[in-house]
This record gives C-alpha cells, structure tokens and sequence, in this order.
C-alpha cells in the first residue's frame, strides 16, 4: 500500500529500510547527508535556488560513494555533482542556440540543455533534471541525454512524487517508468524490465515485496 506521507524524507526512510533489509550492498554506497556549506557553495557556483524537495534529498543522502542502481533511472548525485554537471552541460551548449532552444521543425519541444535544469541524478552523460523555469511546471522532474533533448512528457510533477513511486514499487510491487525492481547475488539491488531472468550471467530474483496493496 502507499504511504499518506509522500514527503521526500518521508521516502527515502521507506526506500532506506528495504535496502537495509533486502539489499543491504546496494544501502551501503548511499552517501549520508551532505554538508550543508556543500549544498551552498554549490547554488553559489549555479545562481539558482534549490527547491525543498532537493534540499530534503540531500539531507538524506548527498548521492551514492559509487556507481549502483539504487533508483530505477539515475544514481543521485552529491550536492558537488550537480554543479560538476550543470556546469559541464552549460559549458557545452554555451551559445550554441541548437542546443540552447528545442527544434520545432523536428517536433522537439524541448532543447538539448536549459540552464535553469537542475540535475540531481545521473550517469553516462544523461540526467535526470529538476525545472526550474518560472511557470506552471516549476518543480517536475524529466531527463535528458547525452544524445538527445530534454523530456518531460514521461515524467513526474515533482521529485517528491517520484520517490514515493519508488518507494511504492518496493515495498508493494509495481514497476517505475517501466523497470521493476530485481535482486542480484550479494544483496544487490538492479531495476529492469519486467520478465528478466539474468543479467551478465548472474541471476535476477524479482524482489520480495514487505507490503500488501
């Protein structure tokens, strides 16, 4: 069943206990809360403001210490990895405007890069991004890649929602943005498609679910 607390803290304590007890080498690359000068130098060195729900991610777990698949898309980042990569993607796109405005003509709707895109999570050169753009949609949670655009046609209205999504899949089964979770020998935790048997040779287990819908 879902929680009636859908807070980002919220969340996270669900998704920390299932990893403590069903995937405790998966919980144990998850970062502790990040310094909070860290998290100042880094809206410094970006001129945004974080909004709460990063700020309450953060103070959970300033990213991962190494790479595994502890979310369904993207590992989280630390406070110094979402600047490192802002600033990387700003340096790319620079003035380039085919970077910089999405391409109607090819039925783009949004630009390879924004600046006011926050990546809070990533790997490979993709990302998952906070909007921060004044609007309506200020605060949904999109992608976008390495060799693509931004999307948020698939995403969620808030970082906050997509937690408890993953929070959800674990504890009562279910599927986010189409992965399932799965368990790998050694207390590992791996996101895929729904039917999988192995992954490089080792064997997927579907993961226990601890709650009845």
């Amino acid at each position: 069943m879902s929680s009636s607390d859908t807070s980002v803290r919220s969340s996270w304590a669900r998704i920390d206990a299932w990893l403590r007890a069903q995937a405790p080498a998966t919980f144990a690359v998850l970062a502790g809360p990040a310094d909070p000068d860290g998290i100042e130098a880094a809206q410094t060195e970006m001129g945004v403001r974080f909004p709460s729900d990063l700020l309450d991610s953060l103070a959970c777990h300033d990213g991962v210490t190494s790479w595994k698949t502890v979310l369904p898309v993207q590992s989280p980042l630390s406070a110094k990895g979402i600047a490192e990569f802002w600033s990387l993607n700003e340096s790319i796109a620079g003035s380039d405007r085919d970077l910089r405005e999405a391409n109607e003509d090819e039925g783009e709707d949004e630009p390879w890069w924004h600046r006011d895109w926050i990546p809070w999570a990533a790997s490979d050169g993709d990302a998952q991004v906070i909007d921060v753009r004044d609007g309506a949609h200020w605060g949904r949670l999109g992608t976008t890649a390495h060799d693509g655009t931004g999307c948020f046609r698939d995403g969620w209205p808030s970082l906050a929602a997509y937690l408890c999504e993953v929070a959800d899949a674990l504890e009562s089964g279910g599927d986010v943005y189409g992965l399932v979770p799965y368990l790998l020998p050694g207390g590992e935790l791996w996101w895929d498609l729904s039917g999988e048997t192995r992954l490089n040779g080792a064997p997927l287990t579907p993961a226990p679910t601890t709650h009845v819908r």
